[in-house]
């Protein structure tokens, strides 16, 4: 048997199941692309390919669980998503809300912890459902020790820097810190991803290769990986072939 990647004589994928915890990222994020064109090559509409990438998501969640990941942040939907058209936000926000309705049970079982990285209550009128349900989720899952599952909504990494600015200059402001206390804790203190470990292994789907303003900070020493796999396609086995590749990869974070 190969030690990472394919088996010679099988030719198949071993499951990142059999790597040591060290060869694995602690925290792992991901850019879930591709649920338009996956609609559109079946000749269904943009709403059907976001349902299927429900299911996918679903799906890596639990193995992301059981392999013992410590976190994973999914890019779920941007500040610039807004733009897009009045019946796909608004058949992504349903999914959203039954999402939520639907999974908080089995991931608060599985002592998942949910964290929202954007701004919740900036979201527009209307979505107060939504709204409702993200902050009781992260109620009721504040205590679990187990999987940190961190779902970016309503965010932009430009944003999250200037608000992590504002919030320093605000404290400067107020008498509680001084310019020259502003370092590296300090910043990351101010950011939504606060507490968390440093992302070290980004995956991202259908073949795009930018970083679309998902984490900009945080992603400084991550290794990424991008593959051609339309996001409702990426299965246990997708993502076993990406884990494999991040456990060869040799980070050096600067040095030589």
């Amino acid at each position: 048997m190969a030690i990472f990647g394919k088996d010679e004589n099988a030719g198949l994928v071993m499951s990142a199941k059999e790597l040591d915890k060290e060869f694995l990222p602690r925290h792992v994020a991901i850019i879930m692309d591709g649920n338009g064109r996956w609609a559109q090559k079946r000749g269904m509409p943009r709403t059907m390919g976001h349902k299927a990438g429900v299911e996918a998501l679903r799906e890596i969640i639990r193995y992301s669980d059981e392999l013992g990941i410590e976190a994973l942040t999914i890019y779920a939907f941007s500040t610039e998503n807004w733009k897009r058209s009045t019946e796909e936000v608004g058949a992504l926000m349903r999914l959203l809300l039954q999402y939520f309705t639907s999974e908080i049970d089995e991931l608060n079982e599985k002592n998942v912890r949910i964290r929202i990285l954007g701004d919740i209550d900036g979201m527009p009128k209307g979505l107060e459902k939504q709204q409702d349900a993200l902050h009781a989720a992260i109620r009721r899952t504040h205590e679990n020790t187990g999987l940190q599952l961190n779902i970016a909504l309503n965010y932009g990494g430009q944003q999250e820097i200037i608000r992590a600015a504002q919030k320093l200059a605000q404290r400067v402001a107020d008498g509680e810190l001084s310019p020259a206390d502003i370092d590296r804790e300090a910043f990351e203190s101010e950011l939504y991803t606060a507490g968390l470990p440093d992302v070290d292994f980004l995956i991202r789907t259908s073949g795009e290769m930018r970083l679309s303003n998902f984490l900009l900070y945080q992603l400084a020493y991550a290794e990424f990986y991008q593959t051609d796999t339309l996001w409702p396609d990426f299965n246990r086995r997708a993502y076993d072939e990406a884990l494999l590749a991040y456990a060869k990869r040799n980070r050096r974070f600067g040095g030589v």
